[in-house]
């Protein structure tokens, strides 16, 4: 098991967190990560992507011309695919680009995102999160006071509304609670702020002061 500091947001010491080698000492399994995460910016995709077939296009009710007698080629339509102005054939549809991924590989990805971030030193644990006003500034001087630069995402087990309120606003910073988190969170962030309860709750066990 590996400690982890555990800070108030004030920024000063409080106690010490022990995480499950379970969840947080996997070893490094870039594969798996690809492959999760390639799954969840699939899902994210909108699929609108769309062509007109013969169907869609306008026009092409009548008969262009009669079938004998012209010394043309026959045809039925203007609006087939091989004259200008007619459908598409086989272009893309309208559809979705997720798919489903066993819950076990998305968990261990989740559990080898986290050990790479906690090897990175991008993990922080935050005794509790409260704010007394919905007010951005105090979020943001909270993340610079608990060292927390660059993007960062707050996972807690449960988002007070003021948190919430005030976090929508900074750019570089999201809230999640624990059960939203996905390895893709994990990889993008700069610094992974963890809520003690949220912690324990992923795994980890507390220590005295």
């Amino acid at each position: 098991m590996a400690d982890l500091k555990v800070i108030t947001q004030g920024g000063k010491a409080a106690g010490q967190v022990s995480l499950p080698d379970a969840v947080f000492g996997r070893d490094p399994n870039p594969v798996l990560l690809h492959e999760v995460v390639t799954r969840q910016l699939a899902s994210l995709r909108q699929g609108t992507h769309a062509t007109k077939t013969r169907a869609d296009v306008s026009g092409g009710g009548k008969k262009p011309w009669r079938q004998k007698g012209t010394g043309r080629a026959r045809a039925g339509s203007i609006r087939a695919p091989h004259w200008k102005g007619g459908g598409t054939v086989f272009g893309p549809q309208s559809r979705t680009h997720a798919y489903r991924m066993p819950r076990k590989k998305v968990r261990a990805a989740l559990e080898v995102a986290l050990s790479d971030a906690l090897r990175e030193e991008k993990v922080l644990c935050v005794k509790e999160l409260k704010l007394k006003a919905a007010k951005t500034k105090d979020f943001v001087k909270m993340l610079g006071t608990v060292g927390a630069n660059g993007t960062t995402l707050v996972v807690m087990d449960e988002i007070p509304e003021a948190v919430g309120l005030a976090a929508r606003n900074v750019p570089d910073a999201a809230v999640i609670e624990l059960t939203d988190l996905t390895p893709y969170d994990v990889v993008t962030a700069d610094r992974l702020v963890f809520v003690k309860a949220a912690l324990e709750r992923l795994g980890g066990t507390s220590d005295a002061a």
